[in-house]
């Protein structure tokens, strides 16, 4: 086979053969070893006088291959290979031109050898031949400079409007790649390329509308004139209205809904593009609906009705990418998708394995607690024929849908076990055990099922990683259920027939039942004594240390488990900005904030994570309705921890949406963040500078209290320089009463010192001046002191507060389309976290009952049920009771309503 491949002029592809033959047969390559020197010898047959145009297009062949492979030509090398393929430029034969072309492309001679092919390139660029004109132009701008290419301007703005599509295509995507490095000369085309945009061929005008964005992708404002322009343009081109379907969800991603129910810009044409004949367009504006930032049950209702169309379809393709979008929009929206769940359920059968994945499991997040046994059932039918990355998503979706559903836990739990004993990689299985480990914290009656399951799969469990994380959990939960001894043996095996790591867990695990359970103590210290003779350090070492604790030395059984009252990640930054600096001064430890304190019910999960992060911790599986709404508080911790003069607040209990300050298009940029802390809020601006002429120094927002006269200015912490379309944060902190739920509207002043940009030089100016620009207002309402919590268990929660902090009354909603709506709004205005799929409204019901769950600030619980009804004339009324720690709590969830 490889004398057959080092043979030029053997064909590039074997003998043609039947279908049956070829099934049975080792898939034939002709590049099979090829050597580099042997095709550089072989490439002599470009200086034969006579030339070989199919010989010559092999050598070519074999050439491209060996670069495409990442080989290695030296300089001398890639110049004779480079001369040989010129002289080849005298046969006309298109096919070896195309070869050459090619060649002349990825060998990227000097710039010293440029110029000797450049004159034929130019040549072939005034050629009648559409072939050679359009790919002379690719090649040029490929291997051209700076200088040479101002040279050929003329010829390629030529070429931009030239008549015939390849041509006007090779130029338009040759300009794209110029960009990079020669912007200032392709801006000067701008005249040709709109031209090319009203062009009747389908790709010219693609390639053409992507160069327009391209040229002013670091201008939003452009960008925004540009969209409006192409929108109101005939664009037929069905690829070119795609990627303007892209370019509008880019503008109006940052575009809130307006007051009063306004439509976000050009949400219009959005809703026109799902009437477009061409089915990749209406794909295209569905998803870019589907995917627009806090968008409307009412905005996705045209989006899912067009989905639900390509569910039925006869090609896979469609059915794939709409049960693909409908999945995504069901984890934060499951009643929009619940319309489609018919369509869905065909799906399940569907030859395509990747469908059946994504429809069994949006059918998860869209289902009721009826159908899960229906649901598994058809699930375990096929997971042994689909990929592990699909068990995946199967395993996420069952997790929040036991989330969901705590009473289904048992038999989620049970399907979780089978799938648990099955083959599988590392990625899946840990998928799976770290959905046990968050039902067992998030639903107690799971728990002592959940550890006999993992304790079954940890006795022939091939992951190290997953074997430690059970053995931690056990030590950690199986002290605590009613019958810990029977979980011993479990891990008393993994001492005796596991690696070094598993039983220097396994002895910490030991050790835990015997400093939790007295009565277990005398057998745990002797099976520690059998670790003794270990024969690694760190499993002795353990063992040594724990018998020492349980006999009570060592600091005793409570040493076992020591108990850590600071925040491990802010002592982890201020022992390492302690050892860079001096340390002449011992360490102060009273600088690191203190743990939280968790409340009851909401304590820290096994993972070490608080349930809500639990909850959202396996990504994009989870939905965040009846699992856990979306809390950006994790996301700006890291940031404020590591900003000095905001450490001494301690940690920041919640971290509020961003809220735009200012008008769209404008010459500035400021979003708002609240963080709530115990006595403080701190308010982040997040600033944005657009015009490039200015620099704006020391800024810094300044605020009018006068209208929230609970709250005094703290201090500030300027930003240095507000980045040019960039993103810079600066920080004002006002205090409060500790615990206070104070609220008020807050008047907010940029300001900032401006220095011009010398444009002969490109340099600010030494000297500047002082300026200010005036936001909007800010509210600081009752539920920004509110944050969401998940509960396994909401009945029981209910019963454990006090009955004496109970508050009822009802209310009035006036006249709503439907009960949904005013579930949505009122959960919105609270703030708070739906349980058991309480916020879902049935179909055609005419009445429903939401529970909701939140902690307010310095970490109380509050439980909210609410009871809605709705007349024949759609008037909702709506009667809220509710619990928490002290009753002047369920008295500001009342004011909350009564507010808004």
């Amino acid at each position: 086979m490889a004398a057959t491949a080092q043979d030029s002029q053997a064909p590039l592809r074997g003998p043609e053969k039947k279908d049956e033959d070829r099934e049975d047969e080792t898939e034939f390559s002709p590049f099979y070893g090829i050597d580099k020197g042997a095709v550089l010898q072989e490439a002599r047959v470009f200086n034969d006088p006579q030339i070989d145009p199919r010989r010559c297009q092999q050598v070519i062949t074999k050439l491209l291959y060996l670069l495409n492979q990442g080989e290695v030509f030296t300089k001398k090398e890639a110049a004779e290979v480079f001369f040989g393929v010129t002289k080849l430029f005298q046969k006309q034969d298109i096919n070896l031109r195309r070869m050459m072309y090619l060649c002349i492309k990825d060998i990227c001679p000097g710039a010293d050898e440029v110029i000797i092919v450049t004159s034929s390139l130019m040549k072939d660029m005034n050629s009648k031949t559409d072939l050679y004109r359009s790919n002379s132009v690719r090649v040029l701008c490929k291997i051209i400079d700076g200088q040479l290419l101002a040279q050929i301007e003329r010829y390629l703005k030529q070429a931009i409007v030239d008549k015939s599509a390849v041509v006007a295509s090779a130029a338009l995507v040759s300009a794209l790649h110029l960009l990079g490095n020669n912007a200032e000369i392709v801006k000067r085309w701008v005249n040709e390329v709109q031209e090319a945009a009203q062009n009747k061929n389908n790709m010219v005008q693609f390639h053409a509308v992507a160069l327009l964005h391209a040229l002013r992708a670091s201008d939003r404002l452009a960008i925004s004139k540009l969209v409006t322009s192409l929108t109101k343009a005939n664009v037929k081109s069905p690829l070119a209205q795609c990627l303007l379907v892209r370019y509008v969800a880019q503008v109006i991603q940052d575009s809130q809904p307006g007051a009063n129910g306004e439509q976000r810009p050009f949400y219009d044409f959005l809703e026109s593009c799902l009437r477009h004949k061409a089915e990749v367009v209406i794909f295209e504006a569905a998803r870019a609906i589907c995917n627009l930032r806090d968008v409307t049950a009412r905005e996705l209702t045209p989006a899912i009705t067009v989905l639900q169309l390509f569910l039925s379809s006869s090609k896979p393709v469609l059915r794939f990418a709409a049960v693909r979008t409908l999945n995504k929009v069901a984890m934060t929206h499951p009643l929009a998708v619940t319309h489609c769940n018919i369509d869905m359920e065909s799906l399940i059968s569907d030859q395509n394995r990747s469908i059946a994945t994504l429809a069994i499991t949006t059918l998860l997040k869209t289902g009721n607690e009826s159908s899960v046994e229906k649901l598994l059932k058809q699930i375990g039918s096929f997971m042994s024929d689909i990929a592990d990355d699909f068990k995946i998503v199967v395993v996420e979706a069952i997790r929040s849908l036991c989330l969901k559903f705590p009473a289904k836990q048992r038999a989620l739990m049970n399907f979780l076990s089978g799938v648990l004993r099955e083959e599988g990689g590392f990625e899946y299985k840990k998928a799976i055990v770290q959905s046990i480990l968050v039902l067992i914290q998030e639903i107690p009656d799971a728990k002592e099922t959940g550890l006999g399951h993992l304790c079954e799969f940890i006795e022939d469990c091939e992951f190290t990683y997953l074997s430690t994380q059970v053995l931690h959990l056990l030590g950690q939960e199986g002290p605590k259920t009613k019958e810990p001894s029977k979980y011993i043996r479990y891990i008393y095996n993994r001492i005796i027939l596991e690696n070094a790591t598993v039983r220097a867990a396994a002895v910490s695990a030991l050790a835990n039942f015997g400093a939790a359970c007295e009565a277990l103590r005398p057998r745990t210290i002797v099976l520690l004594r059998r670790a003794l003779s270990d024969n690694d350090d760190e499993v002795r070492d353990r063992a040594m240390l724990h018998l020492e604790q349980l006999e009570g030395k060592a600091g005793g059984p409570e040493a076992v488990q020591p108990r850590v009252d600071v925040n491990l990640a802010a002592m982890e930054k201020a022992l390492a900005d302690y050892l860079a600096g001096p340390t002449d001064k011992p360490f102060d430890i009273s600088v690191v904030p203190k743990a939280l304190t968790p409340t009851r019910g909401a304590g820290v999960s096994a993972l070490g994570l608080p349930p809500g992060a639990v909850a959202a911790s396996g990504g994009p599986g989870l939905p965040a309705t009846s699992a856990a709404r979306k809390d950006p508080t994790a996301e700006y911790a890291e940031l404020l921890r590591s900003i000095p003069q905001l450490a001494p607040l301690g940690e920041v209990f919640k971290s509020c949406e961003p809220v735009r300050l200012t008008e769209e298009d404008t010459e500035y940029a400021v979003f708002c963040i609240k963080h709530i802390y115990e006595s403080h809020i701190v308010f982040q601006f997040n600033c944005t500078n657009t015009i490039a002429e200015q620099v704006l120094e020391d800024v810094s927002v300044a605020m009018d209290l006068a209208e929230a006269a609970d709250f005094e200015e703290a201090f500030t912490v300027p930003l240095d320089t507000m980045p040019l379309n960039g993103v810079g944060q600066c920080f004002t902190v006002v205090s409060r009463q500790p615990g206070a739920i104070a609220t008020g509207k807050v008047v907010n002043i940029l300001k900032f010192k401006v220095k011009e940009i010398d444009p002969s030089t490109g340099e600010a100016e030494e000297e500047g001046y002082d300026d200010e620009y005036q936001l909007e207002d800010l509210e600081v309402t009752p539920a920004d002191y509110v944050k969401p919590t998940l509960l396994g268990n909401f009945r029981k929660a209910w019963e454990e507060l006090d009955p004496a902090t109970e508050k009822e009354d009802e209310y009035g909603l006036g006249t709503r389309e439907g009960l949904q709506e005013a579930v949505e709004a009122v959960i919105g205005i609270l703030g708070m976290q739906p349980c058991e799929g309480s916020e879902a409204v049935p179909p055609n019901a005419r009445s429903h009952t939401v529970l909701l769950a939140g902690i307010f600030v310095g970490y109380q619980q509050v439980l909210v049920r609410m009871s809605f009804g709705i007349d024949s004339t759609n008037n909702v009324a709506m009667k809220l009771v509710v619990r928490a720690e002290s009753t002047e709590l369920s008295e500001a969830i009342h004011q909350i309503i009564q507010d808004a």
